[in-house]
């Protein structure tokens, strides 16, 4: 009888403490349009797969009242589960117990569960839905909240770290997300921001809603710290879900080989760029046309469009897509498209993950905004992240290739290991009609019939220099190739450097242009 009381009493004090800040807290809660903190969890894990640890955990704080609240899992839930089969560890704030605020206990079962993941090397998912710091606690949520961005810090590069913001995360919160791989926003419920609208009214007199301070369109679109962007929480949720199944579980690892599956594409990929140079076109359509059943998980699509970067399978296993698109700045390099590729192509070094860069570029974007945002200083970012990568880096110049862009997207001079082009790729210092206008500058003024003169030169340009046969002349081309032969060669440079080997001085490490 005794075992069975017991039994009986563990069950009964589970269910209260599952019950998060109770019933009338989680009404408020749906009310919001929330999904609680618990449904998240079991909501993205596979069925039955979620195992809760420290469920009885409890704050240890006397002063402010608190010596007499007794808070549900201090506020976190923490566990590990399943994701399509794969472990993961797991925490969602408890917006329901004290407006989920962080105080030490709540932070150390944070950083237990980060531990864990280290050690199990599993992919480690965090659900931001709080309040912020837990003022009666004082400096012990302020240490709480500097060792989980110090395991942020270390966990980087080593295991996936996934941060969803799934209602207010505020102040110095918001650090552990931008410190982690990837971040999930959900519209009109994700708020990001390190001073909140209200402080800001009093300090400098201007009134702004907290959704157009940080909402989920603001960093999805403006400043870039979010990923991902979902209209609702189980959208969300199933994006996570397509990530995790893509990406490795460590750095010790490779991702899930699957089925190889041919491009299901209906575009002919001969007939996806233009004939006119100056046309623009969608470069997704090329990467549909490579890719395994012509799946491709775009990160960042509403930020820097003119760079797009994301997720995709080539013959079974994940690579990851680095192009530039055309039909946003007609593909140029500017700050924030710098940051967006540096930062994807680390992640994917980071994972062993391999690189294929579709290049289309006229150069970097002038002007004295970009000059004076420090484009020199950004634009480095990229260049030191591919010369930095030695995972296998493979790169087929589509069309334009022009200046300090034709380096920057993964020339062999950076250590590619693969450079093709199609035929059409101008590959030269500047576009052929200003580099006409230099070179032949007197002929063209000297002549009747300037406008014929100058489309004379501009021709003699291209035959000359910018064309691919220059460039593989002097051996900086692998080979000049048919658009139709690119997945086929894609595949074989792939299979011929799965077991790449790339030698890097030793160092304690580089010193990047933050």
């Amino acid at each position: 009888m005794t075992l069975k009381k017991n039994i009986l009493a563990l069950r009964q004090k589970k269910a209260i403490v599952e019950k998060g800040g109770g019933d009338k807290a989680i009404e408020k809660q749906v009310a919001m349009g929330k999904m609680t903190a618990r449904e998240r969890i079991l909501g993205l894990l596979d069925a039955n797969s979620f195992y809760e640890y420290d469920l009885f955990v409890e704050h240890e704080e006397t002063n402010f009242g608190m010596e007499n609240k007794v808070l549900a899992g201090d506020g976190v839930i923490t566990g590990t589960g399943n994701i399509n089969g794969a472990p993961v560890c797991i925490y969602a704030q408890d917006f329901t117990v004290m407006g989920g605020s962080l105080g030490l206990k709540h932070a150390r079962k944070i950083t237990k569960i980060m531990d864990h993941a280290m050690k199990m090397k599993v992919p480690c998912i965090g659900i931001n839905d709080s309040g912020g710091a837990r003022i009666q606690e004082g400096i012990g949520a302020l240490a709480g909240y500097g060792e989980i961005f110090y395991r942020n810090t270390m966990a980087s590069g080593v295991i996936p770290q996934i941060s969803v913001i799934l209602g207010p995360c505020a102040g110095g919160a918001v650090y552990s997300p931008a410190l982690t791989d990837f971040v999930f926003v959900v519209e009109n419920i994700s708020k990001m921001f390190i001073t909140g609208p209200n402080v800001i009214e009093s300090v400098l007199g201007e009134k702004i809603s907290q959704e157009d301070l940080g909402g989920a369109r603001v960093h999805a679109e403006i400043t870039g710290n979010a990923h991902f962007y979902a209209l609702t929480e189980k959208e969300c949720l199933n994006q996570i879900k397509e990530l995790v199944s893509l990406i490795p579980h460590s750095n010790q690892v490779k991702a899930v080989k699957v089925k190889p599956m041919k491009p299901s594409s209906r575009k002919n990929i001969e007939k996806i760029i233009p004939s006119d140079p100056k046309q623009p076109y969608d470069v997704r359509d090329v990467i549909f046309a490579l890719a395994d059943d012509s799946k491709f998980l775009e990160v960042q699509e509403l930020w820097a469009p003119n760079i797009v970067i994301g997720f995709g399978r080539m013959n079974g296993d994940t690579v990851g897509f680095v192009a530039n698109q055309p039909m946003y700045l007609a593909g140029v390099l500017d700050c924030d498209a710098s940051d967006k590729a540096a930062r994807f192509i680390r992640f994917c070094d980071a994972f062993n993950i391999p690189i294929i860069t579709l290049e289309d570029m006229p150069g970097y974007l002038p002007g004295v905004d970009q000059e004076h945002a420090g484009v020199i200083r950004h634009g480095a970012k990229m260049l030191y992240a591919y010369s930095e990568a030695t995972v296998p880096k493979i790169t087929v110049i589509l069309r334009k290739a022009y200046g300090g862009g034709y380096i920057a997207m993964n020339s062999r001079h950076l250590g590619a290991d693969f450079m093709f082009a199609w035929p059409g790729a101008e590959i030269a210092v500047m576009g052929p009609e200003g580099a006409a206008n230099i070179i032949f500058r007197k002929e063209i003024m000297e002549a009747e019939d300037e406008d014929a003169m100058r489309q004379q030169k501009v021709k003699e340009y291209i035959e000359k220099f910018a064309n691919p046969f220059v460039a593989a002349a002097k051996g900086y081309i692998d080979a000049v190739i048919e658009p139709s032969e690119t997945r086929e060669l894609l595949l074989h440079s792939l299979g011929v450097s799965q077991h790449k080997d790339d030698y890097r001085p030793a160092k304690k490490h580089g010193i990047p242009p933050f």
